[in-house]
C-alpha cells in the first residue's frame, strides 16, 4: 500500500509492516539498519530547492546553464538576465518579445574555429577599473546601409567575462560613420566581480561570433584585454636593461600628452624620476644622463609616442652606479581616467 505523506515523499507501508511481521527472525540491530534506510531512502525530497539564478550568476554559472526549480523554466531577457518562472509565464514573454535566444558560445568551440583577433579586427582601448571599456570591431558583413549608420544589436554576437564570470554587455554598437564597417562599442565594467572589487589583475574577455569571415566560414574572435588605471605606459628599446655609458631609449606611451594631433608634443625629462641604489634620487632632465633632447618628444604627429635617448652615467649625485644595480624610472600619470595619480615604473638592472 503507498501513502503520499506531503508533495515529493512517499512511504511504502507495505514493506515496513512486512518486516514487523518477520522481526522474529531478523538480529534487531539489522532490523533497525534495514528500518532506517528504508526511512531516509522515503523522505528525501524528489526535487530540493536550488539557488536563485542571481547567486548562480555570482557563483560563475553560464546564463544558459542555471538550474530552476521543478515546475519552472529558465528563460532569458532581452538585457541578457536570466529568470526562473512558470510555463505559461515564459509562453506569454515570448509572445510580447521580451526573451532572446542567445548563442552558446561553449557549445560553438566544437564546431567554430577560435582565433585571437588582430588589431584590425577589435581595436581597444586600455580598460579602466570600475569604469568603462571601449573598443571597435571590423565586420563588413554588418555594413548594409552604405549611405548610412548602422546601429547593430550585440545579441547573439558577443560574449563578455572578467576572469571567466560573464558580466552584461551593451545592447547595440554603432558605426563609427557611413561605410566604415567599423563598430563602436562601450562596455561598462561592474564595481565588483564575485564580491571581489576589480584589481589590475583582472582580465576582461570579449567573444565575437563573425558569421562569416573572408573565406566564408565561422569563428569567433577572443580579445583579452588588462584592466589598468592609467592609458600611460612606459618602456624602453633594450627591455629595461643598460649598460653604462651605453645608449638606450625611454619611452612612454601617453595619450594625454597628445594634444596637437598635427604637430609632434613633448614631455619634461623633469616628469621622469630616476632612483637607483644607495638612495639615488634624481630626474631624467640631470645633465649626467647626456640626453639628446630636453624632452621626450613625440615620434610622430598624433602617435601619442613619446621618447627621448639617455646614457646611464657612471656617477650620480656622488655615488657611483655599479654592474648589477638595479634601477626605476618613475613617471606619475596625473590625468588617469580612474582620477587618480598612478605611478608609472620602467624596472631595469645595470648591465
Amino acid at each position: 500500500m503507498l501513502k503520499k505523506v506531503q508533495e515529493g515523499f512517499i512511504i511504502n507501508l507495505f514493506k515496513i509492516k512486512k518486516i514487523k511481521r518477520n522481526c522474529n527472525l531478523i538480529p534487531n540491530k539489522i532490523l533497525f539498519s534495514i528500518t532506517m534506510i528504508l526511512i531516509f531512502s522515503i523522505i528525501i525530497p524528489a526535487n530540493a530547492d536550488v539557488e536563485s539564478p542571481k547567486k548562480q550568476l555570482k557563483k560563475g554559472i553560464a546564463v544558459e546553464e542555471i538550474q530552476c526549480n521543478v515546475e519552472r523554466e529558465l528563460v532569458i531577457r532581452n538585457n541578457g538576465m536570466p529568470a526562473c518562472v512558470k510555463s505559461e509565464t515564459a509562453e506569454k514573454m515570448k509572445k510580447m518579445g521580451m526573451l532572446s535566444d542567445p548563442i552558446k558560445f561553449t557549445d560553438l568551440n566544437n564546431e567554430i574555429k577560435t582565433v585571437t583577433a588582430s588589431k584590425k579586427e577589435i581595436e581597444s582601448i586600455p580598460a579602466s577599473s570600475m569604469s568603462i571599456v571601449n573598443f571597435y570591431i571590423t565586420d563588413h558583413d554588418l555594413n548594409l546601409a552604405h549611405s548610412g549608420i548602422e546601429v547593430v544589436s550585440t545579441r547573439g554576437l558577443f560574449e563578455f567575462t572578467i576572469n571567466g564570470v560573464a558580466i552584461e554587455g551593451p545592447e547595440n554598437m554603432i558605426e563609427t560613420g557611413p561605410n566604415t564597417g567599423q563598430f563602436y562599442i562601450k562596455l561598462e565594467l561592474p564595481e565588483t566581480i564575485d564580491g571581489r572589487a576589480l584589481s589590475q589583475e583582472d582580465i576582461v574577455l570579449i567573444r565575437y561570433l563573425d558569421d562569416s569571415d573572408y573565406s566564408g566560414e565561422k569563428r569567433v574572435l577572443e580579445k583579452s584585454i588588462p584592466l589598468t588605471k592609467t592609458f600611460a605606459n612606459i618602456g624602453s628599446s633594450d627591455s629595461g636593461g643598460s649598460r653604462i655609458g651605453h645608449e638606450f631609449t625611454v619611452r612612454i606611451y601617453e595619450p594625454d600628452a597628445n594634444r596637437d594631433s598635427k604637430n609632434e608634443d613633448k614631455i619634461s625629462l623633469s616628469k621622469l624620476e630616476f632612483r637607483g641604489e644607495g638612495g639615488i634620487r634624481t630626474t631624467l632632465a640631470n645633465p649626467k644622463f647626456d640626453a639628446n633632447s630636453g624632452y621626450l618628444i613625440e615620434s610622430g604627429p598624433n602617435t601619442s609616442t613619446f621618447e627621448v635617448v639617455i646614457k646611464i652615467p657612471r656617477e650620480l649625485d656622488g655615488k657611483t652606479i655599479h654592474i648589477g644595480d638595479e634601477y626605476e624610472i618613475r613617471y606619475i600619470d596625473k590625468s588617469t581616467p580612474s582620477n587618480t595619480n598612478e605611478k608609472i615604473i620602467l624596472k631595469g638592472r645595470i648591465g
